[in-house]
C-alpha cells in the first residue's frame, strides 16, 4: 500500500506518527493495520478517556464481559484484563515497526489508575504490575508527571520499564522528568539492566495551553491581549525542545550514560488536536516539526495532515528566543504562568480521573447485566 504523502513527508523530518486511539473495533477490523500502512502510523497512545470510549461503544467486549461475569470477575479486574488485551494485541500488531526501528518506536502505551496520580508507591506498584500482564518489549507504561510521579517514575525506570511520561504542561516541570529520566537510568545500569532496552517519551501537552491562556487573554480585552491569542502553546513546546536539547545533547550527565546504551528520552507532542475553529486544524502539527520527536494524534487531525497539512521542514529548532518573548509579554498582562500550569496539571489528572470512573462505573453495569443473563 501507498503511504499518505504528507504523512510520509512529517515522518522524514524525523516525527514519529502516533495515534491517540485505541479500540477492539480498531484493532479487530483491521483499521490499525490500515493506518500502519496507508498513514505512516508507528505507535499508539492510550489513556483512561479514550478506554472509556471504547468500551461504552458497541458490542466489541461483551462476549468477554459476559465470560469474565461468569468467572466471578470483579469491576477492576475486568477493566484491567479488557484493556490490557487489547494493548498487548495492538503491542504484536506494531512488533515489526519495533523490530525495524531497534525499539525507538512501535510502541503502545497504557496509563495507570489516575486515581494513584498523587500516590508514588501506588503508582510504582501498578507500574510493574502492568508491565508484566502485558508482558511486550515495545510496551510503555505512562505515568503523570505530578509531583509524585516524578519519583515515581525514576524508581520505574530503574526496573528496566519503559515509560511515557504523561501530563507534562511546564518546561519546569519537564525538566525535572527529564532529570527522573537520567536517574531511572543511573539506577538501572547499577542494577544492572539493558540500557539499550529502556526506553521513554515525554508527553508534553500542547492544545490545552492554548484554551487556558486564550480565555485568560479573553477576559483581559485589549488589543495587545488579543494579538497574543494561540501563540503560547507553540511557544511552550518550542521551550521545550530546547531544554531537551540542553539535556540530551549539551549537558554532560546524559553523554556519560550513553557509553551504557542509553537512549534520549524524545518529546512527544500530545493533545494536538485543535480546540479552537479560529486556527488550523493541523497547527499543533505542521508547526511543531524538530528531529527526534513523536507527534500523537487523534484521527480526526491525522486525517486533516494528510489531506491538506503543509510540511516544510523543522518549525521549531532556533525559535527558542521569540517563543520567550511570547511568555515574556503574556507575564506582562498580568496572567500568572504558573498558575495556568497547575491549573491544567489539577484539569488533566480529574479529567482522566472522572473517565476512570465512568468507565467503573459502565463496566460494573455491564458485569451486573452480564450475570443476569447467565
Amino acid at each position: 500500500m501507498t503511504q499518505n504523502k504528507n504523512l510520509a513527508e512529517l515522518s522524514a523530518a524525523g516525527i514519529s506518527v502516533w495515534l491517540d486511539d485505541l479500540s477492539r473495533d480498531r484493532i479487530r477490523s483491521g483499521n490499525l493495520q490500515d493506518l500502519i500502512d496507508t498513514k505512516s502510523v508507528v505507535g499508539v497512545t492510550t489513556n483512561p478517556s479514550i478506554f472509556q470510549a471504547a468500551l461504552s461503544t458497541g458490542e466489541a467486549y461483551d462476549e468477554q464481559v459476559t465470560k469474565l461475569a461468569g468467572e466471578g470477575a470483579d469491576v477492576e479486574t475486568t477493566i484491567r484484563t479488557v484493556t490490557t488485551d487489547d494493548v498487548r494485541e495492538a503491542c504484536d500488531i506494531l512488533m515489526p515497526q519495533y523490530e525495524a526501528s531497534a525499539g525507538v518506536d512501535g510502541r503502545v502505551s497504557i496509563e495507570v489508575d489516575p486515581r494513584m496520580a498523587h500516590d508514588a508507591d501506588k503508582t510504582y506498584e501498578q507500574a510493574v504490575e502492568l508491565w508484566k500482564i502485558v508482558d511486550r518489549p515495545n510496551l510503555l507504561i505512562k505515568i503523570p508527571a505530578t509531583e509524585a510521579g516524578i519519583p515515581a517514575i525514576a524508581k520505574v525506570i530503574g526496573e528496566g520499564i519503559s515509560v511515557n511520561v504523561t501530563l507534562i504542561f511546564s518546561v519546569e516541570r519537564y525538566e525535572l522528568v527529564m532529570n527522573a529520566y537520567l536517574e531511572g537510568l543511573e539506577k538501572a545500569r547499577a542494577a544492572g539492566h539493558d540500557l539499550d532496552k529502556i526506553h521513554s517519551v515525554a508527553s508534553f501537552f500542547v492544545s490545552r495551553v492554548d484554551s487556558e491562556i486564550d480565555s485568560r487573554l479573553d477576559a483581559i480585552g485589549t488589543p495587545d491581549a488579543e494579538a497574543l491569542k494561540g501563540k503560547a502553546a507553540l511557544a511552550n513546546a518550542r521551550l521545550a525542545y530546547v531544554a531537551y536539547q540542553q539535556i540530551f545533547e549539551v549537558a554532560p550527565r546524559f553523554r556519560e550514560l550513553v557509553g551504557s546504551g542509553a537512549r534520549p528520552q524524545r518529546p512527544l507532542w500530545a493533545s494536538t488536536g485543535v480546540k479552537s475553529d479560529a486556527y488550523p486544524d493541523t497547527m499543533y502539527v505542521t508547526e511543531l516539526v524538530s528531529p527526534n520527536t513523536v507527534n500523537t494524534m487523534p484521527e480526526k487531525t491525522m486525517d486533516a495532515v494528510a489531506d491538506h497539512g503543509e510540511i516544510v521542514g523543522d518549525t521549531v529548532s532556533g525559535k527558542g528566543p521569540e517563543s520567550q518573548e511570547i511568555f515574556d509579554r503574556i507575564s506582562a498582562l498580568g496572567i500568572d504562568i504558573s498558575d495556568v500550569f497547575l491549573t491544567l496539571e489539577n484539569e488533566g489528572v480529574q479529567k482522566f480521573e472522572a473517565a476512570w470512573n465512568e468507565l467503573l462505573e459502565a463496566t460494573g453495569e455491564q458485569l451486573r447485566q452480564a450475570g443476569q443473563k447467565s
